[in-house]
């Protein structure tokens, strides 16, 4: 596989029948693609590439009941206490003993919330166009499970402000901008900030993206780390039920 010529995408699963945000990335960190569309139309630009890494913002699987096993909760560290976390995913005790929450995914599909169901359907439709599971070094093809609360906390070092707030998308931007995608500094936004504008209510956040846009973009990044520089991303979790890929190559006791 000739790393020219491969697409790295993030999708961002979302409940219900709204379109889906995804992104691409060139080999550069260069801005392809940044929009909404239907999950035939997101299958159909990843299957019209070459070669690509595919992130994508869901559980890859439903809760196998693995943190159950008394010799696997053995191998954990810290290892926990009896009768605790038996509701979660490896990968889900693994990030929140480093204080990065996450929700818990059920061991029943039909259980699940919406998103985390069109997350499953994602990937069953990469599986059918050939995607392997990170890491598959052979195949020219592959999909990841990303985290983005967990992804930008890793950037950050810190866990991030709330995903919704002003602050929030201001402060997930910028990280993104710091590692290099060919994306708006969102420091510019303040340039436009005036006190009649405030006053008026009439903020102009031109060049801000929105939450999903953003949790896209952090995907198709962690895809691309994924690809370019496997020593710098930490891979948590079980095959069996997923592994959370995170951008970085050391992990922090605790953020």
């Amino acid at each position: 596989m000739l790393f020219n010529e491969t697409t790295f995408v993030g999708i961002d699963p979302t409940a219900g029948q709204r379109p889906m945000v995804y992104a691409a990335l060139d080999r550069d960190l260069r801005l392809l693609a940044l929009m909404e569309g239907t999950l035939d139309e997101i299958l159909a630009f990843v299957g019209g590439q070459q070669a690509a890494f595919v992130g994508v913002n869901a559980p890859r699987r439903p809760n196998q009941g693995l943190m159950k096993q008394q010799e696997l909760r053995n191998q954990l560290r810290p290892v926990p206490r009896p009768g605790r976390y038996e509701g979660f995913r490896v990968a889900e005790y693994q990030l929140r003993v480093c204080n990065i929450r996450t929700p818990r995914t059920c061991s029943v599909e039909s259980q699940c919330a919406g998103w985390v169901r069109t997350g499953f359907e994602v990937y069953q439709r990469l599986e059918s166009l050939g995607y392997r599971d990170y890491p598959s070094p052979e195949s020219a093809f592959q999909m990841l499970e990303v985290y983005p609360h967990g992804a930008f906390t890793v950037l950050l070092g810190r866990v991030p402000f709330r995903k919704f707030s002003l602050e929030g998308r201001l402060q997930r931007q910028l990280v993104l901008y710091n590692q290099g995608l060919d994306i708006p500094d969102p420091m510019r936004i303040f340039e436009e900030i005036t006190r009649y504008r405030l006053l008026q209510g009439t903020l102009i956040l031109d060049g801000l993206f929105s939450t999903e846009e953003l949790e896209a973009l952090v995907a198709a990044y962690t895809a691309w780390m994924a690809a370019s520089s496997p020593e710098n991303v930490t891979v948590l979790g079980d095959p069996a039920e997923g592994q959370v890929v995170l951008p970085t190559g050391e992990l922090k006791a605790r953020y």
